[in-house]
């Protein structure tokens, strides 16, 4: 049988680095988004909006997908209405799909709010986990759409007969443009800005991140966990956690990426400095910036997610994922994270996203 893919926010990073691995590996590939992606040669593009059940039944008319990648979320003000919205979103997806009975399996992409708990608490007192985080671990007894989205999935799967998975990385790493939690370019951004200004590149978080053993989530990595767990007989109807397979400490890799940039690096002192409030005023910087050295985008609130950045580096304790359950079953590709970084910055610096 032919293997059709639709990845479902392809324009963000992991739904685009999904499609790039799936058409590598020959896949027909569908992307969907409300903008779709037109910048991959062989994927075909799905304009519709998820929350409109009339705009996804015209879009996906004549596409019947064997597998379903669901790689986007959308930020609401409240977890109330992220629940209500992205379970939602998810919920008219599958309920189109159903028509056509002809989905074998759907991957859902969640994340470590999984084990730390959603925006409105998260990495609170209450809410820390004991760490490596795993799979077993139950569900915090609190609110979260991440548990709202994989009980759509599961209710979906019952009805319909399709296998599923579910795949919770650390923070990933990748290149996205207008993505609401992209950590790697809002530090690729920083760093140009405290080069083009003379300024320190200051550590905007905890003491627990800056000391503490962490790991993250390659885009690539994370697209052939996917790939893998959809494919692989006894991958499925199982949830995953997913990440590079090293760990690192910030108290390093912060000082290599400012090297990287020759710029200054300052690490932890004493406070947390949250980026938000350190690129707070910097629109202007970056727009003089972009048209300086020519560069593609000069919003910089397109690029730059300070306020993820900062829940991320600002947790109150070391979070590092045990990836025992993937490697047992046979899932043993392995990335190295320093590399995931520099990779990053080489391609957002040739394609003129950074100078």
């Amino acid at each position: 049988m032919n293997k059709i893919a639709l990845v479902v926010g392809a324009s963000g990073i992991t739904g685009s680095n999904l499609a790039e691995s799936l058409i590598a590996k020959g896949w027909e590939t569908y992307g969907l988004a409300r903008t779709p992606n037109i910048e991959i040669e062989k994927l075909k593009p799905v304009a519709a909006d998820l929350l409109d059940i009339t705009s996804l039944k015209s879009a996906l008319a004549d596409i019947s997908p064997t597998h379903v990648y669901i790689t986007t979320w959308m930020r609401n003000d409240t977890e109330a209405e992220n629940i209500r919205v992205n379970s939602l979103m998810v919920r008219n997806l599958l309920n189109v799909l159903s028509e056509k009975g002809s989905v074998l399996h759907v991957a859902l992409v969640t994340g470590l709010k999984h084990y730390l708990g959603p925006f409105e608490a998260y990495a609170k007192e209450g809410f820390l986990p004991e760490t490596p985080l795993r799979e077993e671990h139950p569900r915090l007894d609190i609110e979260n759409f991440y548990y709202a989205q994989e009980d759509e999935v599961y209710a979906a799967a019952a009805r319909d007969g399709f296998t599923w998975s579910i795949h919770r990385p650390h923070t990933v790493i990748g290149k996205a443009v207008g993505n609401a939690m992209n950590l790697g370019t809002t530090l690729a951004v920083y760093a140009s800005i405290c080069k083009e200004t003379g300024r320190p590149f200051k550590w905007p978080g905890s003491a627990a991140q800056w000391n503490g053993l962490s790991d993250v989530t390659d885009a690539r990595i994370l697209a052939e966990h996917l790939i893998w767990a959809s494919t692989t007989d006894v991958a499925r109807n199982e949830a995953f956690n997913v990440v590079n397979g090293d760990v690192f400490r910030w108290s390093r890799l912060w000082k290599r990426i400012a090297a990287y940039f020759d710029i200054e690096a300052e690490g932890y002192n004493n406070k947390i400095q949250p980026l938000e409030l350190e690129m707070a005023n910097d629109s202007d910087i970056w727009k003089q910036i972009a048209e300086k050295y020519h560069l593609k985008e000069t919003d910089l609130s397109r690029l730059a997610s300070a306020w993820h950045t900062d829940l991320d580096l600002g947790r109150p304790i070391e979070v590092m994922t045990d990836m025992s359950k993937s490697r047992k079953l046979g899932f043993t590709v392995f990335q190295d994270t320093e590399e995931s970084f520099f990779d990053l910055f080489k391609k957002l610096s040739a394609v003129k996203l950074i100078p």
